[in-house]
Order: C-alpha cells, then structure tokens, then sequence
C-alpha cells in the first residue's frame, strides 16, 4: 500500500496513477479529506493529553496549598478533559480504520518508465525470441483441445462432470507431462539460486491482503467453507489464487537482516480462480480455466537493487522457454494493463500455432501469457509489514517484493500440444523433457475407455 504521507504528499501523483491505471471507483479528495481530519484530531487529542497533565499537576499542588475552591474548578476542569478527549479518540479511531480502508484501495504507483496507455492494445512489445529456427509444423495445426482429446491426454466431459465446466482431467502422458514439467521448472530455477518451498494451500484473508488480492479481487476467490460474502477475517480460509501469497506471507510482520536479501524462493502449487471463460472467450480447452499448477518464483530484495533483480528475474523465466525452445515474445505492460499492485510489469507470451487468431506472427496462431514478473517495490511489504534491517544499529526499513511465474500451467502444455505436433498427429516431447519422463520422445496417444469409446455398431 502507498503510505499516508506520501498521499498527503503527493496528491497529484496518486491521482494520477489512478487515471492511468483506469482505477475509477476511488475518490482520492474523500480520502485526503479524511487524513486531514484524523490528524486534525490526532492533534487535538495530544493537546487536551497535555492539558490534562498540567490540571493534574495543578490539583495535587492547589489541595496542598489548601486553595480547596481552586482546586475543585480543576478537578471539574480535568473531568471535562477527559470527557472531550474520549470523543476525539473515538472519532480518530472510526477515522483511522477509514483511512487504513481507504489506503487498500490505492493502488500502486507506476515506475516512471512505464508506458502510458489505457488498454492492452498499447502495451509494448520487447523483443521476440526463437522464430529464428522454428520446426517444421504440419500444414493445418491442430487445436490443442481436438488433438488433446484425439491423444485421450486431455478429457473435457469427465473433468466437467466431476466438477463442473473449467476443470478437467489430464490422462496418461499428459499427467505424466504435465508432472514433468513441474519438476522441470523447479530444477531450473533450483539451479538459479532459488530455495524450494513447499506452501500450504489455503490462506487466510490476512495473507490476500498482504499481497493485494483483497479487498479488491475477493470476488475472484475460492472461499473454504462458505460463499463470498464483504465480511471476511483473519480466520477465514481461501483456496490459494498462486503462491506469491502464501510465500511472500511467511514473512510477514518480519524484520529480515540485511545479510538474508536477496532471499528467493520458488514454490510449486496448485492455484483456484474463477475466471473460466470470464471475458466470454476461452471456453474451450485450458487457457482458461479455475484450477491450474504453477511454479512460482518470489524475491525480497533491498530497495536500490530491485529494478536490477526485476531484469534478472524475467531473464530466469525465459530460461525455462529457451530449454524447452518454444517461441515466445515480451511484452512491457502500459499502466492500464498493469495492474493494481505493480510498479512495473512484463509479460512473458508463449506462441501456439494452432489456433488462427490474427495475433500471431506471420505463422499464424496466438500470443499465451505463461509468466507476469513484477515489481511490487514496498507495496506489497507495507501491506504485509515485512521489513528489514540494513545494519543491526539502524531503523528498520520496508524492502522490495518481486515475484513472477516459472512458468503457469496449463498454457505451456498447449504450446507444447501445438508447437510440437507432427504431421502423423502424434506430438513430440521437447528434449529438455524428455529425461523426466524415462527417455520417451513422442506422445502417440492412448485407447479410450468405456462404452463411450465405441462406436453405435460396437454397443449394439
């Protein structure tokens, strides 16, 4: 979260970011209004502290003297003190959770690099990477979603039988795939100096407010338990949306030496969200989807080396795309797209062939986002109080958080359904897989099961 003073500060800045961050429901004057208010009283409460004490002092020193008639008009003195300030403390404590309330829904500031633009149409691409070489593919690519199930890796109808429409189920080499990718993943970025956490899936709200889930995104949410609803606590539990949340929060409330940064950490899990289908398109197949597996990397760093970690960071994203030598581009999010948590953001999109959406390269096909890697600067640490120590004598001082994916499932595995797929509809496994899953170099499919599988003929 942005401070107070910096809001009281620089008024014109936040206002700004929310104009270009298109956040509109926020009224940035109400919420001056109100810190002005706060400290306005904060004021006076010290005030009436300090005149208490000194009629205090006087009732002591006026009995003593035996000015009784004095000294009963400052004992009634002090009483209305007293009763005064416990108003202007009730009302600065209704005010402060106003604030604190208010101070959620800000979001962060962009870093003055960012490019300025409203919608995704104006972020910037980068650069691209590996179309220099890319494979010969079939002339007509299958759909990951029609060559998945023509495979029998990827069931669809059971999947949304078991748990409704956004779920389903991998089978065969696509489970075993899809484990090896995960393991891949790890054992890359393992090799990058990053430390395996295993985290624990459900969090509680206090966590989604750390890193900025909540309390603008609850409705995004799985809750344990129960329905959505706006009343939510500390003991409520929710389905981890991805383990940014889980794993920036083990640090929570903590001062962290200078000598520990910059800590990393990578941690695989499985992540709930409910945006299958949202935006109307995606219906079919996996790139959208309520439950996928992703490996996610989360750094904490001292302030003036975060931007140097942020291009490192996306440099050990690509990694994994450059050894499984699948084509893919970086895009640098303009501030409508980037965001209510981050200071500055790429995207990391894998290409997959198989579907002709005009957004592609000249080959055709589409762009997938398998990575966001961010730099929350202290924004994140503000919200979840994680500071650190530069020496043992000094203050301490909020760091930076930077997290991003490495990468997201299940988008690698059409990328990979699609890129890799051969002219005889088999597909084949990226090399730098193939030592995960026993040596095998084509997926060529399996037999299907169940009386669904046969024909009318073969039922009757």
């Amino acid at each position: 979260m942005l401070s107070r003073q910096f809001v009281r500060e620089n008024p014109e800045v936040v206002r700004d970011a929310l104009q270009n961050k298109g956040v509109t429901d926020v009224d940035l004057d109400h919420v001056l209004d109100v810190d002005e208010e706060w400290r306005s009283l904060k004021a006076r409460g010290d005030d009436l502290r300090h005149e208490r004490n000194e009629v205090s002092q006087r009732i002591g020193t006026l009995k003593r003297d035996g000015e009784e008639e004095a000294a009963q008009e400052a004992i009634d003195r002090s009483s209305e003190l007293k009763d005064e300030l416990e108003t202007v403390e009730e009302r600065a404590d209704e005010l402060e959770g106003e604030l604190e309330a208010a101070l959620l829904e800000l979001p962060m500031v962009p870093h003055e690099d960012v490019p300025v633009g409203q919608t995704e149409a104006e972020n910037v691409e980068r650069r691209r990477e590996g179309f220099d070489d890319l494979r010969e593919l079939p002339d007509d690519v299958v759909p990951h979603y029609d060559i998945g199930e023509d495979l029998d890796v990827l069931d669809f109808e059971r999947g949304a039988k078991v748990s409704g429409g956004g779920f389903y189920f991998l089978k065969g080499d696509g489970a075993r795939l899809e484990h090896a990718l995960v393991q891949f993943f790890l054992d890359v970025h393992r090799e990058q100096g990053y430390v395996d956490v295993f985290p624990p899936i459900p969090v509680n709200s206090r966590s989604m407010t750390g890193t900025g889930q909540f309390p603008k995104f609850v409705d995004d949410a799985y809750r344990l338990g129960g329905a959505n609803t706006e009343a939510y606590d500390d003991s409520d539990l929710w389905l981890c949306p991805t383990a940014e949340v889980s794993v920036t929060n083990m640090y929570r409330d903590e001062i962290l030496l200078d000598d520990d940064l910059p800590l990393k950490h990578q941690a695989y899990s499985p992540n709930f969200r409910r945006e299958a289908g949202e935006h109307g398109t995606e219906t079919r197949g996996i790139v959208r989807v309520h439950q996928f597996n992703k490996v996610e990397m989360v750094q904490f760093v001292r302030p003036d080396e975060s931007y140097e970690a942020f291009e490192g960071l996306l440099d050990d994203a690509e990694e994994v795309l450059r050894e499984l030598g699948l084509p893919y581009r970086i895009l640098e999010m303009c501030t409508g797209d980037l965001g209510f948590t981050q200071a500055k953001k790429y995207d990391v999109e894998v290409w997959a062939p198989g579907n002709d959406e005009d957004d592609g390269p000249e080959e055709g096909g589409r762009w997938l986002e398998v990575s966001s890697v961010s730099n929350f600067e202290d924004f994140q640490a503000r919200r979840a109080g994680i500071r650190y120590r530069p020496e043992r004598h000094e203050s301490a001082e909020y760091l930076h958080t930077l997290n991003g994916s490495g990468l997201a499932l299940p988008r690698v595995m059409v990328a990979i359904l699609e890129y890799y797929q051969n002219d005889d509809g088999t597909v084949t496994v990226p090399e730098a897989l193939r030592p995960y899953v026993g040596g095998q170099e084509t997926i060529e499919g399996h037999d299907p099961v169940g009386e669904s599988a046969l024909g009318s003929g073969d039922r009757e």
